[in-house]
């Protein structure tokens, strides 16, 4: 089966912060119909069943909220969710020193954020998922972790740049 996995709508208050796991911002919900509407139109197009499964952030959930109005059968999945940046989530970038920057660097797929998840525990938890459907609604950080299975990214490759609203398919 392929899954065709749809990054949310951009969040309000995102701009210039590290936002996780922890930080649920909300979306325009114009944006989250707008984006309901071309997953429905995909849909349409390919044939496919009326079934989603979203995060349980609200940046990804009120697309699923959008289409289950729609018709859609909508589930939820907590192993969708952004990566925790731990003590980091929903800090100004700006304001997280350079030493940390170096210690992420020093261990990067090893480092919690102190106290979140590492990008080894993302890249597990992605790797482990297995999709109920042809079609997600989850977060950047997730999908470049679902995207890279099996493979470790470094500072150079990692996040792979889906911009908001856009989509990556992939063989299950």
């Amino acid at each position: 089966m392929h899954c065709t996995i749809w990054r949310h709508p951009k969040p309000r208050g995102a701009n210039g912060r590290c936002i996780g796991g922890r930080t649920d911002l909300p979306v325009d919900p114009r944006k989250a119909k707008r984006l309901a509407h071309r997953i429905r139109q995909h849909v349409r197009r390919h044939g496919l069943p009326h079934e989603i499964v979203t995060s349980p952030l609200r940046r990804a959930a009120d697309v699923g909220r959008w289409l289950q109005r729609w018709g859609f059968r909508w589930q939820v999945d907590a192993a969708l969710a952004e990566m925790d940046f731990g003590a980091w989530d929903g800090r100004a970038w700006a304001d997280i020193p350079r030493s940390e920057f170096d210690r992420w660097m020093t261990d990067f797929v090893g480092f919690d954020f102190d106290g979140g998840e590492s990008l080894r525990q993302l890249l597990a938890r992605a790797a482990a998922w297995q999709p109920p459907c042809a079609l997600a609604v989850g977060h950047a950080g997730w999908i470049s972790a679902w995207s890279w299975r099996g493979a470790e990214p470094t500072p150079a490759t990692w996040p792979q740049s889906l911009p908001y609203g856009g989509s990556v398919t992939s063989a299950a």
